[in-house]
């Protein structure tokens, strides 16, 4: 027989602002890995994650990840995905996941969670699951918290634009709103280093911190849904919490300096991400490639769809 298959695209994702959600009120640690999560705020691209799934029929239940190409015996999230997908089927499954990624991977522009998310619209597809669209989120989100990659991107990465997770958790629990953005706004973001989330996710030290800064920025922001607001009360995160590095703060000074609406810190990378109208484009870019070399620096529109299946 032929091996099934699909495809689905999934924007990436940068996060500007975030508050660890994993305890309840009472401070008990939270169980469920649906209603641990993370508040915050950032914005969909449309450079994200193309996934292409192939699923053939075979004695014992297989799979592998290729990440641009390469085997991806690393990518715990996306086989987490596929190991919840292939308990739904009764036969066993040979299953082949390609992601093609389109950012830096590891820098805070949620990558796992774009890939999390568009194997779970692909395999379901490929493997004829009838599950809904925030059930295929419930299962990504659920492999990003299970897995350490991350606490609210797939809420986002579903909705598109600029996005304001108000209330933590997976579809059902979680609250999304978002700011509205029109087409002619672009981001511009560069990469110093990258600071992998697992890593910093097991530091207790700043959490404190975090959060209540986090709580801070979020009250800030919504009471002035605008844009600029977002943009500078995100900066004021990412310096009082003790995050952006000098060379951050520098670019995120030159950027603004150039004409961009606002900038602010990718969480979490040694990265910044500007928000930019197009006719000051190239003036942003400029500042951009005086501080980083050419492969480090990503341009993209905002992407107002979010993650879906592709013919």
């Amino acid at each position: 027989m032929l091996p099934e298959s699909a495809q689905a695209f999934s924007p990436a994702g940068i996060s500007s602002f975030f508050q660890i959600c994993d305890r309840a009120p009472d401070g008990t640690p939270l169980t469920d890995p649906e209603q641990i999560g993370a508040r915050g705020g950032g914005f969909a691209l449309t450079k994200g994650v193309l996934t292409e799934v192939s699923a053939a029929k075979s004695e014992k239940k297989r799979f592998k990840v290729f990440i641009n190409r390469k085997p991806a015996p690393e990518a715990e999230t996306t086989k987490t995905v596929v190991n919840v997908l292939l308990e739904n089927v009764q036969e066993n499954y040979n299953v082949t996941v390609k992601h093609r990624v389109e950012v830096p991977i590891g820098a805070g522009f949620g990558s796992s969670a774009a890939g999390a998310l568009g194997t779970a619209l692909a395999l379901s597809k490929a493997l004829n699951i009838s599950l809904t669209y925030n059930q295929l989120g419930r299962i990504a989100h659920v492999a990003e918290v299970k897995c350490r990659t991350g606490l609210g991107t797939v809420g986002g990465l579903m909705l598109g634009g600029c996005v304001l997770v108000v209330e933590p958790g997976a579809p059902r629990y979680g609250v999304i709103d978002r700011i509205p953005i029109s087409q002619d706004y672009q981001i511009v973001a560069g990469v110093f280093a990258p600071r992998l989330t697992k890593n910093f996710l097991e530091s207790k030290e700043k959490e404190a911190v975090i959060n209540e800064m986090g709580q801070k920025t979020m009250k800030k922001i919504l009471s002035n849904p605008s844009l600029e607001n977002l943009l500078r009360s995100c900066r004021e995160f990412a310096e009082k919490t003790g995050l952006a590095t000098e060379r951050v703060r520098k670019l995120i000074d030159a950027a603004e300096e150039a004409g961009a609406v606002g900038a602010t810190q990718n969480m979490l990378g040694e990265a910044v991400h500007a928000l930019v109208k197009a006719e000051k484009m190239e003036n942003v870019l400029r500042v951009f490639k005086r501080q980083l070399p050419q492969e480090r620096i990503l341009t993209t529109k905002i992407d107002l769809q979010g993650a879906r299946l592709l013919g």
